[in-house]
């Protein structure tokens, strides 16, 4: 088993490193932002309206024509906020020192480009189930545009395994972490709460699905962006010092630590960026699953929306459990993960900090389990058909119970290693449908003026 770990582990070295992933990930970032003419500073204005401008928790019920645009994204944010905003951007501070979240913000930028495309092409080229449900993603973009019905399948196949199976696992895992350590709760039991819970969801179908993310995910940013806001008012003074840290520490992470990190700028680009591609998720191919069932007039309107996601989980979410780590004073060298996050809290909201973390970590993970289940219940779709949808609950909701005792850091690097090997085939899909997606950016802009 240790042998097997070590295997893996070296393998996501590479596909994360700086000679793979990143570059690819950031490089199709790049691409769509020259080629579409920085649409996430063009558009951003538009973007935000079309977000909060039909933003409500009680919309109408999705059904087998979609969900309202909102909940599409609300659906693909619960997914994108998760563990990674608690204990990723954490852990890129310890292990790349302050300058690791400059390059968040870099990666995130380009990263709105890419997920900007995911979007477009997933309302593109959605299609229907055989009982006349909307349905759509990289699999089916890549089966209609590409015409590859096997990379297609591999891509199913992957996200299926990452995200529905063992994804889940990880994140049913960090719930019954955090409420260990905060409350002293049996974990098992934890597991089994997050399971019937998860099961109840499942099996409402979208409907049921819609209706929750559109309410917790509101909520779940709310309240921990107040409590975030708390601290930094409470600590005020050091933001100053605060943004210097990160900006220095970018080109010269000892200077910016006293070389208490002891990072380098390698460290700091490659846990910066990693973490914060693994966070906001664009190119990975999930979100799109969500921003297919958007219903809407015009690809190019969920395109935006999706921009806010990327917007939303690094420049507001992952941002503020960053800021609270620097202003607090907690970064020794020593803690990474969500330890680190939770002393942060700790000293920013005195003795109810653990367990301000800890209800967060539930919202944040179930949000994201619930997330994970529909991308990849719309992949089972496109594999097997609605049979396939009952045996596919069952399982992941076995995942999620299992998934709360086990501490197996195999588990962890398979998740990482099938979230990596998902990528490539959406992004040879991104790259070979770039004229789809300027083609309707365009028919977007002229639209706009026509109409003006």
């Amino acid at each position: 088993m240790d042998q097997l770990t070590a295997l893996v582990s070296k393998a996501n070295g590479f596909i994360w490193g700086l000679y793979c992933l990143i570059p690819l990930l950031c490089g199709t970032g790049l691409y769509f932002t020259l080629r579409l003419k920085f649409v996430q500073i063009r558009k951003f204005g538009q973007a935000w309206k079309q977000v909060f401008g039909g933003l409500t928790l009680f919309g109408e019920r999705a059904g087998k024509e979609g969900m309202s645009s909102f909940q599409a994204l609300a659906t693909a944010i619960a997914a994108q906020v998760g563990t990674g905003n608690l204990a990723g951007a954490a852990t890129a501070i310890a292990m790349g020192g302050p300058g690791a979240i400059f390059w968040m913000w870099i990666a995130a930028f380009f990263g709105m480009g890419t997920i900007f495309a995911e979007a477009v092409l997933a309302q593109t080229y959605k299609g229907k189930d055989d009982l006349g449900n909307v349905v759509g993603g990289p699999a089916y973009y890549i089966t209609e545009g590409l015409h590859c019905r096997p990379m297609a399948i591999f891509f199913s196949i992957a996200i299926i395994i990452a995200l529905g199976f063992i994804g889940n696992m990880v994140q049913s895992n960090s719930i019954a972490d955090a409420f260990s350590n905060a409350f002293g709760t049996n974990r098992l039991i934890v597991g089994c709460v997050i399971g019937a819970i998860s099961a109840y969801v499942f099996f409402g179908g979208i409907g049921r699905i819609a209706s929750l993310t559109e309410k917790i995910v509101p909520i779940m940013a709310g309240l921990y962006i107040l409590g975030g806001l708390y601290i930094l008012v409470r600590f005020g003074a050091r933001i100053p010092h605060m943004f210097w840290m990160i900006i220095d520490g970018a080109f010269d992470p000892k200077a910016a630590t006293g070389g208490l990190i002891g990072a380098t700028i390698k460290e700091a680009v490659r846990y910066g960026v990693a973490r914060g591609l693994f966070s906001n998720e664009a190119g990975m191919g999930s979100t799109p699953h969500a921003h297919a069932v958007a219903k809407v007039k015009h690809p190019a309107e969920q395109g935006l929306a999706a921009i806010m996601g990327v917007f939303i989980d690094t420049f507001i979410v992952l941002n503020m459990t960053a800021f609270v780590i620097f202003v607090t004073g907690v970064l020794d060298g020593k803690t990474s993960g969500i330890s680190l996050t939770q002393n942060a809290f700790k000293v920013g909201l005195g003795g109810w900090g653990l367990s301000f973390v800890a209800i967060c970590m539930l919202f944040f993970a179930f949000s994201t389990i619930i997330g994970w289940y529909f991308f990849g219940e719309q992949n089972i779709k496109y594999l097997f058909g609605n049979k396939g949808l009952t045996p596919y609950r069952l399982i992941v909701v076995a995942f999620v119970v299992v998934g709360s005792v086990l501490k197996l850091d195999l588990v962890w690097e398979l998740s990482d290693f099938f979230n990596g090997i998902m990528v490539f085939p959406n992004l040879i899909a991104l790259i070979g449908l770039a004229k789809v997606v300027s083609k309707a950016l365009d028919d977007f802009d002229n639209d706009g003026k026509l109409k003006a």
